[in-house]
């Protein structure tokens, strides 16, 4: 590549047209600063890194819309500037915790223990929904937290300042943690509901222990299919129960007779 302004090099795509390339190196580490389609903006986005990287006054608050270098972009400078580290993801790090900026506004806020993962692994949005491409697959990211991909915030789950935005891990309560397991509080006293989906919702029973609701769906589950349902069902995992303990509950758990005496239509 020909060098041209400071900081910028010409490039060719593979039909040929040119295209310019800006990077800067500060601390001895190269950064690439994106592609542009004239040297002019190539060069504003190097002037603007390196004033960036050379003043502690201009802030994340700085940003300006109108900017060369995306917002993210911006956020990983100012984060090696302050911090003496450099993240290809948006992420700004605090004492005991990070941020990770999609805009000034809109942000999550994460525990340091997932500065490793979050650091090589960039969140991307559709509908509402956040995921990262992990191992060619698309994985939903409050799964790390135990939050299944069909469960509702306030329902199956909460954050207890309120702020969704904050995803440290004692910041989240999981309310119902097994698939067909609602718990509800009446009198003081908890109680398991379990539901399963046939052409709709269909009652498993209630019970006083929620390894039993997540053990009654799993059976209600394989009876369903013995009735020649053929649904995908996701069985419930009890971490840390032993098979003879689960054999023991899954045996004398009672299921529903609609389910016991189910006929496929």
């Amino acid at each position: 590549m020909e060098q041209q302004l400071p900081g910028v090099y010409t490039a060719k795509r593979k039909d040929n047209t040119v295209y310019y390339r800006a990077s800067i190196t500060y601390r001895n580490k190269h950064i690439s600063l994106g592609s542009y389609d004239n040297s002019r903006n190539a060069h504003l986005a190097y002037t603007l890194a390196s004033s960036l990287l050379g003043d502690s006054s201009i802030s994340l608050n700085s940003y300006d819309e109108m900017s060369v270098l995306p917002f993210p972009k911006w956020v990983s400078l100012i984060n090696f500037r302050d911090n003496g580290i450099y993240f290809a993801t948006p992420i700004y790090v605090r004492p005991k915790f990070f941020y990770y900026y999609f805009t000034l506004s809109d942000f999550f806020i994460f525990d340091l223990d997932d500065l490793f993962y979050y650091s090589s692994h960039r969140i991307l949005r559709r509908g509402g929904h956040y995921f990262v491409a992990d191992y060619g697959m698309q994985v939903n990211i409050m799964n790390r937290y135990g939050i299944k991909n069909y469960a509702v915030e306030g329902r199956d789950y909460c954050f207890i300042n309120g702020n969704n935005q904050d995803l440290r891990y004692e910041n989240i309560k999981i309310i119902n943690r097994y698939n067909g397991v609602t718990a509800t509080i009446k009198n003081g006293i908890t109680r398991y509901g379990v539901k399963i989906h046939v052409k709709g919702d269909i009652k498993v029973g209630s019970y006083a222990s929620e390894a039993e609701a997540a053990i009654a769906y799993n059976k209600a589950a394989d009876l369903l299919k013995k009735a020649g349902i053929n649904k995908a069902y996701t069985p419930n995992y009890l971490e840390g129960m032993s098979p003879a303990a689960y054999a023991d509950l899954y045996n004398n758990v009672k299921i529903s007779c609609r389910i016991r005496n189910y006929r496929c239509e």
